[in-house]
C-alpha cells in the first residue's frame, strides 16, 4: 500500500508515454518532467491518482499469490532435475504467469482511467467503469480480460529475470557478516533484479497499455493481440516506441523490487524461525 501511495503518480505517467502514438499527438509529453508539469496544470494534483484504486485492492492478494506461487513451483520444480538457477527462474515465470490471470481484469480498469484525461473530478467512479466495461464488452477477451496475452507476457517474464537474476547473483556474491552492509548487499541486488526485469519486459507492457488503452481511431479496433500490437509499433514508430516508459518504470520498480524482496525474505526468515 505504501508503495503504490508513493510511486502510483510515475505509473499514470508510464501509461501515458506508452499510449502517445508519436509527436503528433496533442497532447504529446516531451520528457518526464513536461509530462508531470502538464498533469498537474490540466489535472491537478489528483489527476496522479487515477487508476489507484484497482492496485489498491489487487496488490495485497497480488503478492501474496506471486511469492506463494514461486514457493510452489520451486519445489515442484525439484523432482525435476534442474540446475538450481534455472530452477528459480522458471518458478519466477510460473509465479509471474498465475499472478497475471488475478491481476488482469484490474489492470484493464486501471489503464482506462489513467488514459482519461479530465480532471479527477469529472471522470467515472472504478465501480463505476468496471460496470461499464462489463456491460459493453463482457469478462472476455474484449472486456474485463483485454490485453490478457500481453499481461501474461509482462508478468511472466519480469518474474523469471527478477527472481533468477536475484537468487542467482546473491549466490554469488559472498554474504557479509555486519548486518548493515548484508542489508545493502541484498538491497542492491533487489535494486539490480527490478531495473533489468523492467528492461526486459517493457515490450509487453507497452503492448499491454495499447490494447487495453483508448484505440486510436474511436469505434476501430486497432490493438488487438500482444506480438501483432508489437510488430505494429515496431513499424509505425520504431524500435524505442516499444521501450516508452521506461524511465519512470525503471525509477518505480527499482527500487519497489528491491524493497519488495527484502520484505519477503527478512518475514520469511522470521516466519520459518517463530
Amino acid at each position: 500500500l505504501m508503495e503504490i501511495c508513493l510511486m502510483h503518480p510515475l505509473d499514470v505517467v508510464k501509461t501515458r508515454f506508452q499510449i502517445q502514438r508519436g509527436t503528433t499527438d496533442s497532447n504529446h509529453y516531451k520528457s518526464l518532467g513536461d509530462s508531470f508539469l502538464k498533469i498537474y496544470h490540466t489535472e491537478r494534483l489528483f489527476g496522479f491518482y487515477k487508476g489507484i484504486l484497482p492496485p489498491i485492492l489487487v496488490e495485497t492478494p497480488k503478492r501474496a499469490v506471486k511469492f506463494f506461487a514461486f514457493e510452489q513451483y520451486k519445489k515442484l520444480l525439484g523432482y525435476v532435475s534442474l540446475s538450481p538457477g534455472l530452477a528459480f527462474a522458471v518458478a519466477g515465470l510460473g509465479s509471474g504467469i498465475t499472478e497475471a490471470i488475478i491481476v488482469n481484469p484490474f489492470e484493464v480498469v486501471k489503464v482506462g482511467l489513467q488514459a482519461n484525461r479530465d480532471i479527477y473530478a469529472q471522470q467515472p467512479s472504478t465501480l463505476s467503469y468496471a460496470r461499464d466495461i462489463i456491460k459493453t464488452k463482457g469478462l472476455g477477451l474484449q472486456g474485463l480480460n483485454k490485453g490478457l496475452t500481453a499481461t501474461l507476457g509482462r508478468h511472466g517474464i519480469f518474474n523469471m529475470v527478477y527472481f533468477g537474476f536475484y537468487f542467482n547473483v546473491k549466490n554469488i556474491i559472498p554474504v557479509n557478516k555486519d548486518p548493515i552492509l548484508e542489508f545493502w548487499r541484498k538491497f542492491g541486488i533487489g535494486l539490480l533484479s527490478g531495473i533489468t526485469a523492467s528492461v526486459i519486459n517493457i515490450p509487453f507492457d507497452v503492448a499491454k497499455s495499447r490494447i487495453q488503452g483508448p484505440q486510436p481511431v474511436p469505434g476501430e479496433i486497432k490493438y488487438i493481440t500482444c506480438f501483432k500490437t508489437m510488430a505494429t509499433i515496431y513499424q509505425e514508430e520504431g524500435f524505442f516506441a516499444l521501450y516508452k516508459g521506461l524511465l519512470p518504470k525503471i525509477i518505480r520498480l527499482g527500487p519497489g523490487g528491491a524493497v519488495m524482496l527484502l520484505a519477503y525474505e527478512y518475514v520469511y526468515h522470521w516466519l520459518q524461525e517463530n
